[in-house]
């Protein structure tokens, strides 16, 4: 790629581009950018994952960073965040249609059903941007003219952390390895936001003419990964999006247009709370062949609730990790880690069972912790009641003494 020029604007959807001042080119890096969704009030949790990224990775590489706002970005935040990347900075703007409704969703009916009692106590049930963020990720993020210049991407989001050195480029990796899609963590999706998804789904993939679910299909997909009886149901587990690195030729795809096109229809970004964490999982867990998914075991990754952290001794050693596995729960039932290697007929690190049950072990732990802790609490209130209540008759018994003396 050409580099471009320190000036703007570009195009009515590039609001500016930024080089570092000692910037070494990535000639013969693969064409890919990290990528970033996020908001000028955003911004000290996004320097905070964008120095992860390049302490750990990227200060070795120099790729692209691409940050895309449906505002337009502050001086500060441009000038803030370019400090901190080693490659190119390019800042976009969403186009308005990419972050509204479409025609044909009833806006009232939206908004009275992500405001009704059903959604407040389900995460970010009653928020309206969540869903078109959702949307967006889902369907539009890699057609914005800023991203349609790459082949690869990196998706970071802020407050995120890497507990260990990246030790070789990721894009690379799946380049000559023949990967479309890599990850993390996966988990299960909770089954009250996506209520008719997967309903859509079985429509739309039974309207092609293959068959993805049928028997030889099912041997070459991850079927296996998303559905515990051949397809009927949904299993709920996906891949952990706020981490993905991918062939962005598997979005740039007529399957995959169709099916969120055809969601899109249906309307469940904003008559349910449909995540583009379930949507991407599904769409390359039946498209995509077993071997071109990759769960990257090397890489510590954090956010929110959950980390990954190497098994391998040796990996963090090198990697100068910072992570205990143990402290890890994504090979437990609750996560889909297992389910993956699984269905993907990965082979399980070594020592993999002895991990597995040494982090069950400090699970219980945990859980034995905190059922001590709340029979102390329990057991703190009850004394702190006998006490006042001591308290209360020796008061009425010094009153009584005091009125019977008189």
């Amino acid at each position: 790629m050409d580099e471009p020029p320190d000036e703007q604007p570009w195009s009515q959807y590039e609001i500016a581009r930024r080089i570092p001042k000692y910037y070494k080119s990535n000639k013969g890096l693969i064409n890919a950018t990290i990528f970033t969704l996020c908001r000028n009030s955003e911004l000290f949790s996004i320097l905070d994952s964008i120095h992860q990224v390049e302490t750990r990775f990227n200060t070795r590489y120099h790729y692209d960073w691409v940050f895309l706002n449906e505002e337009p970005f502050s001086e500060e935040f441009i000038e803030l965040t370019s400090n901190l990347v080693s490659g190119r900075t390019r800042y976009g703007l969403i186009p308005g249609e990419h972050w509204s409704y479409p025609e044909h969703i009833d806006q009232e009916k939206a908004r009275k059903i992500r405001e009704s009692s059903y959604w407040r106590p389900i995460l970010y049930g009653s928020s309206e941007s969540y869903r078109h963020m959702c949307r967006f990720n889902s369907m539009f993020f890699y057609k914005h003219p800023i991203m349609r210049d790459y082949d690869y991407y990196w998706r970071v989001e802020p407050d995120v952390k890497f507990h260990c050195d990246i030790l070789n480029d990721p894009f690379k990796f799946l380049k000559e390895n023949g990967k479309k899609y890599g990850f993390t963590i996966s988990m299960k999706e909770l089954p009250n936001t996506i209520e008719t998804l997967w309903h859509h789904t079985r429509k739309y993939f039974k309207s092609l003419p293959i068959d993805y679910f049928s028997p030889d299909y099912r041997r070459e997909n991850l079927v296996k990964f998303i559905s515990d009886d051949s397809g009927i149901s949904y299993n709920y587990c996906h891949y952990w999006t706020n981490f993905e690195i991918a062939d962005l030729s598997i979005f740039r795809n007529e399957i995959y247009e169709g099916y969120v096109q055809y969601l899109d229809k249906a309307g469940g970004f904003f008559y349910e709370r449909w995540g583009d964490a379930p949507i991407h999982s599904i769409v390359f867990s039946l498209m995509l062949r077993k071997e071109e998914v990759h769960l990257f075991q090397d890489i510590s990754y954090e956010h929110t609730v959950a980390q990954s952290c190497p098994l391998d001794k040796e990996i963090r050693k090198t990697a100068k990790c910072v992570c205990d596995p143990i402290d890890s729960e994504i090979l437990t039932d609750d996560y889909c880690n297992v389910r993956f290697l699984e269905a993907a007929d990965v082979e399980k690190p070594e020592d993999f069972d002895d991990y597995v049950s040494k982090i069950y072990g400090r699970i219980f732990e945990r859980i034995e912790l905190r059922q001590e802790r709340k029979k102390i609490f329990k057991e703190n209130i009850r004394r702190e009641s006998l006490r006042r209540r001591k308290k209360a008759e020796e008061l009425r018994g010094h009153q009584f003494s005091l009125k019977k003396s008189r």
